[in-house]
C-alpha cells in the first residue's frame, strides 16, 4: 500500500478512532509502521488491548482499503490526510484533528479566512435572512464561508456564499456516499463545484445521530470564528459554538426575538460573551490578522485579500525562539516567549498559515525555510 493508503487502512480499522489513531502513530510514527507491527508489538502501547490490536493486524491483508479507494473514485472524491500539504492549518491545529478527511471538491488556497455560519434547522424568516445576507457579504469579500449542510440556516448560509460568487465548504456528519439530508443533494452538487463537501467518515457511514457532534467540530475548527445565527437552547449550532471556544476560536451570535424559542440560544451565548452580531463589519472585527480587501461584487476571490506583510513584536518574538532544523515543541515555546498559552497558539498558527513555519506530528514547530 502506498502512504495515503496506508492512512486509510488505518482508519478504517474497527476500534481505531482519532484518539486511537493518535496513539499509535505517534508511536510507531507512520501509519505504515503500525500496520506492519505484530500483536505483541502493538499491546505494547498504552490503552491498546488485544481486540483492536488483533483487528489492526488483520487489516495487513484486508481488502476493505481496496472498496474504500473505488468508492472515493466512483463518487468523485478525493482524499486528504494530515500528512498531505493540502490538509487545512486550522483543522491541524485543534487537540484531535480527524487523520483523514473525505473531499469532493476543492478546499481551496489555505491562505483564505473561514468563518462558519450555523444555525437553527427550523429557522424563523429573520433568521434565513440574516444568514443569507452574512454569507453573501462574507463572501463577497472573498471569506470562504463553512457550515454543515443541514436544513435552515446551514443551507441558507452556503447559498449565501454561492451567491456572492466565494467559496463554502459543507461538512457532513456521514460519508460522501450518503449526502445528507436527501434535498440538499443538489445544493451538495453546486457546493462541490464552488468549494468542498468534506467528511472525516468513511464513505458508506450513514448520518447517525453521534456523527453530528463530531461534525460539529470540524466546522469550528476549520474556521477562525463560528457564527451562531439563530438557535434555540438545545441546538446543534450550540455544540459547534462550545467546540469553537474549546479551541480557541471566536464565537460570534445574532440577537433574536426575545419570545421566540429559538433565539433562546444565541441570546444566551451573547449573554455569556459572544461577540454580538448586526452586520458583516461585526465579524471583520474578529479578524484583526487578516488585510481585508473592499467589497468587490464582480471578482471576490481575486480581489479580495493578503496576509499582513510585516511582523509583529510577538510574531518576531515567536520566529526568533524557532530553527529551521532543531524542533521546538510548543511547551517549549511557550516557555521562553513568555507570552500566554492562547496568544502563542494563536501567533503558531498564523505563523503557519503565512508559510513561515512548518508545524509537525506532536506540536512540534521548525521555521520554515524561505
Amino acid at each position: 500500500m502506498d502512504d495515503k493508503a496506508c492512512w486509510i487502512a488505518l482508519h478504517l480499522v474497527p476500534g481505531v478512532g482519532r484518539i486511537t489513531f493518535k496513539k499509535l502513530v505517534d508511536y510507531f510514527g507512520h501509519p505504515r509502521e503500525v500496520l506492519r507491527a505484530t500483536l505483541g508489538q502493538l499491546t505494547r502501547v498504552s490503552g491498546i488491548g488485544p481486540k483492536i490490536a488483533q483487528e489492526i493486524v488483520r487489516f495487513q491483508t484486508a481488502t476493505e482499503v481496496e472498496h474504500e479507494l473505488r468508492a472515493v473514485e466512483r463518487y468523485g472524491c478525493h482524499v486528504v490526510t494530515q500528512a498531505d500539504a493540502g490538509y487545512p492549518a486550522l483543522l491541524k491545529a485543534i487537540d484531535d484533528p480527524p487523520p483523514v478527511l473525505y473531499v469532493k471538491g476543492g478546499l481551496g488556497d489555505p491562505t483564505v479566512p473561514t468563518v462558519a455560519v450555523v444555525g437553527s434547522r427550523r429557522p424563523a424568516t429573520y433568521g434565513k435572512v440574516v444568514a443569507e445576507q452574512l454569507a453573501r457579504e462574507l463572501s463577497e469579500r472573498g471569506i470562504t464561508v463553512v457550515s454543515g449542510l443541514a436544513r435552515g440556516i446551514d443551507s441558507t448560509a452556503h447559498l449565501g456564499a454561492l451567491k456572492g460568487g466565494g467559496e463554502t465548504i459543507a461538512v457532513l456528519g456521514c460519508g460522501l456516499a450518503h449526502m445528507y439530508p436527501l434535498e440538499n443533494r443538489a445544493l451538495a452538487e453546486r457546493i462541490s463545484r464552488q468549494g468542498a463537501v468534506v467528511s472525516e467518515f468513511p464513505m458508506a457511514t450513514k448520518p447517525e445521530r453521534l456523527n453530528f457532534p463530531l461534525r460539529n467540530r470540524i466546522i469550528s475548527g476549520l474556521s477562525l470564528g463560528t457564527v451562531v445565527v439563530e438557535a434555540g437552547e438545545r441546538s446543534g449550532a450550540l455544540i459547534t459554538a462550545q467546540w469553537a471556544l474549546e479551541q480557541g476560536r471566536e464565537v460570534l451570535a445574532v440577537p433574536g426575538n426575545v419570545t421566540a424559542p429559538t433565539s433562546r440560544g444565541t441570546n444566551r451565548l451573547i449573554k455569556m460573551g459572544a461577540k454580538l452580531v448586526e452586520s458583516v463589519e461585526d465579524i471583520l472585527e474578529e479578524l484583526p490578522h487578516y488585510a481585508l480587501g473592499p467589497k468587490q461584487a464582480t471578482a471576490p476571490r481575486q480581489q479580495a485579500l493578503g496576509f499582513q506583510a510585516d511582523s509583529t513584536p510577538d510574531e518576531a518574538r515567536i520566529l526568533a525562539l524557532l530553527d529551521p532544523v532543531e524542533e521546538r515543541h510548543i511547551d517549549w515555546i511557550i516557555e521562553r516567549s513568555h507570552l500566554p498559552t492562547g496568544s502563542v497558539s494563536s501567533l503558531l498558527l498564523q505563523l503557519e498559515l503565512e508559510g513561515r513555519v512548518t508545524q509537525l506530528p506532536g506540536k512540534v514547530f521548525l521555521k520554515a525555510l524561505r
